[in-house]
């Protein structure tokens, strides 16, 4: 790994024209196929760089995009990943490939005369696009009846949400009892998975319904392109009413994976929606299970561990009193309308 530090990025190169050489060095003798820079980079530099060093290069986007592609299972996914594809490609048909610059004659149904490739790779991605919109606002519609039908019955609905890896969908199979594909890697869901849950009595309260949504993990840095692409997914998020905000506790940078998480659900517009922290992983950080209130009495945050199960008792519970709560108006307005004289 090269590391190096600049007032400004290179207009050419980002790195700087000696910073490239030692990159080429390094991969040289890495026998690296591929250049990957944690920064983003314009379609001018990504091109001056493959021709500097003879291998291709990928910035942040394109580097999240790959692992997009190899991630996403279910045809919803990877008409998102496709679209998030083809939206950054296409800011980057200026200069991006030199095929671009020649000209096409004759006619037919490939262009009309005279056009450029870059004409014809820019109608094409534009045809794709809105095709592509077109397919997923009609999942979308979907997915809304869907979520129609689960608020008619007045159910609490709960989304996971969390920077990615942090266990989100080991929390939810253990609640839920499922099988979402969970794995010790980036990304590993990128569709929503939503089940229904009964949470047992606990002796005092009756028992309740609830419905739990897992969801895509958010990352540092987001391209916007990407959140948008995934709109119909991060919907789940912006109707729920509670969220469960997991945080890998054994993370470093955990505060700042918070920070990043409630960055992007303001960018979404899930901000105001309740939520609890859910600091999962205390196998590994060494903490206890705890069930923390704030001032008000509400509770605010549990230490768990969703591939122990410690904690996990009390995190039902926990979603349980909020579902009791939410369900007491509608329980009031019951009483009234049946008992009224």
């Amino acid at each position: 790994m090269v590391q190096g530090k600049r007032s400004r990025p290179d207009p050419k190169y980002f790195a700087g024209s000696g910073k490239a050489d030692e990159i080429g060095l390094e991969a040289e003798g890495l026998n690296a196929g591929v250049v990957i820079f944690n920064h983003q980079l314009s379609a001018s530099q990504q091109r001056n760089l493959e021709q500097k060093l003879k291998r291709r290069v990928l910035d942040r986007t394109d580097l999240i995009l790959e692992i997009f592609a190899q991630r996403a299972r279910t045809t919803e996914g990877k008409l998102q990943v496709e679209l998030a594809q083809l939206e950054h490609l296409s800011t980057r048909l200026v200069r991006g490939w030199t095929h671009l610059e020649r000209q096409r004659g004759g006619m037919g149904s490939t262009g009309g005369p005279g056009e450029t490739q870059l004409e014809l790779d820019r109608r094409y991605i534009g045809q794709r696009v809105r095709t592509l919109r077109t397919k997923l606002e009609k999942l979308r519609d979907r997915r809304g009846v869907q979520r129609r039908a689960r608020s008619r019955r007045d159910v609490l609905a709960v989304s996971i949400v969390g920077y990615t890896n942090a266990g989100k969908s080991t929390l939810f199979n253990a609640l839920t009892h499922a099988r979402a594909y969970a794995a010790d890697q980036l990304f590993a869901t990128l569709d929503t998975t939503t089940r229904r849950v009964w949470l047992e009595s606990d002796g005092v309260h009756p028992g309740v319904g609830v419905t739990l949504s897992d969801t895509v993990g958010f990352l540092r840095e987001l391209p916007h392109g990407l959140v948008a692409a995934f709109r119909a997914t991060l919907e789940e998020t912006t109707q729920a009413d509670l969220l469960l905000h997991v945080v890998d506790s054994a993370s470093p940078l955990r505060e700042q994976q918070i920070e990043e998480v409630n960055r992007v659900l303001a960018e979404i517009g899930a901000q105001d929606t309740p939520q609890i922290e859910v600091w999962n992983k205390i196998d590994v950080s060494g903490l206890e299970p705890a069930v923390e209130r704030d001032e008000y009495g509400r509770i605010s945050c549990l230490r768990v561990s969703a591939r122990t199960g410690a904690g996990l008792q009390a995190l039902r519970g926990a979603i349980a009193e909020i579902a009791r709560e939410h369900d007491a108006p509608d329980r009031t307005r019951t009483e009234k309308t049946e008992f009224s004289p």
